[in-house]
């Protein structure tokens, strides 16, 4: 079973990604916008390709895009199914020359995620799923294999955690971690590859007690929806993307379905 527009995304993000690289290890030049964050001709290539690409599969389903976000909450409330779109999500590891940048398409209908696409331009690589699809992560030869999260860590607890965001509240959870688990396994990667990193097994949970956009996690999280996993906020609540005044999101918590400490995050991450 697979949504009708799951595979033309998947080319379109793949296109999105060949755009972006002729700008990578160049010396592109960089912007500041608005809010301090930086922006590259990169990002706005891909923006132009997959803002031009969605509305031509689909024209009757609004996009937006963080480089096309300046919309009113009352323009925004009336939509029922949309596109949400980080046409560069990692810039500042792409600006550094890292791979760890990729290209994030999600369709989302009535606040709820149907299904999600992280291409890596660097490698290749596309994630893709939704909770009702399964997922997958296929390689730049097209060959592709089915994720499913794992329940038990093959040898330490891991924990995803991000180089340049923590706050006072992440450290206190993976203290508590540790108490439970002992001694934890951290891995740090750029953009939504941390969800991508709990879709294919590599990882046990991924908090995230600082602040994101709904653009940063939401293709990740159809990935891993389909792969058996849950984005949760701190009440236990799925995390979902109904229009709101504030295009942050609020504190999560990324885990597998089903794990017996679930309940245990949610309080660790309140206390």
């Amino acid at each position: 079973m697979s949504h009708p527009y799951l595979a033309p995304v998947i080319d379109l993000v793949r296109a999105a990604g060949q755009a972006i690289l002729p700008h990578w290890r160049s010396g592109v030049q960089v912007h500041e916008k608005a809010d301090a964050s930086p922006v590259t001709a990169a990002d706005m290539a891909a923006h132009h390709l997959l803002a031009n690409g969605l509305r031509a599969l689909a024209p009757d389903i609004p996009v937006l895009s963080e480089e096309d976000c300046d919309l009113s909450l009352a323009e925004r409330a009336g939509w029922t199914r949309w596109w949400l779109v980080d046409p560069l999500d990692g810039t500042k590891e792409f600006i550094a020359g890292s791979e760890e940048f990729t290209v994030n398409v999600a369709l989302i209908e009535q606040g709820k995620v149907l299904f999600g696409v992280v291409g890596i331009p660097a490698n290749g690589r596309c994630y893709y799923g939704g909770a009702e699809y399964g997922a997958w992560r296929a390689e730049a030869d097209g060959a592709a294999q089915p994720l499913q999260v794992r329940h038990e860590p093959a040898e330490g607890f891991t924990v995803v955690a991000s180089r340049r965001h923590s706050s006072p509240a992440q450290e206190h959870l993976l203290d508590g971690l540790r108490q439970r688990f002992g001694e934890l396994v951290l891995a740090s990667v750029g953009s939504s590859l941390k969800l991508c990193l709990l879709a294919e097994g590599a990882a046990d949970c991924y908090p995230r007690l600082a602040p994101t956009s709904q653009w940063d996690t939401a293709a990740a999280q159809g990935v891993l929806e389909g792969a058996r996993g849950e984005v949760l906020d701190v009440t236990g609540a799925t995390l979902t993307y109904e229009a709101r005044e504030s295009y942050l999101n609020p504190s999560f918590l990324a885990l597998p379905r089903g794990v017996e400490w679930r309940t245990a995050l949610i309080e660790l991450a309140n206390r």
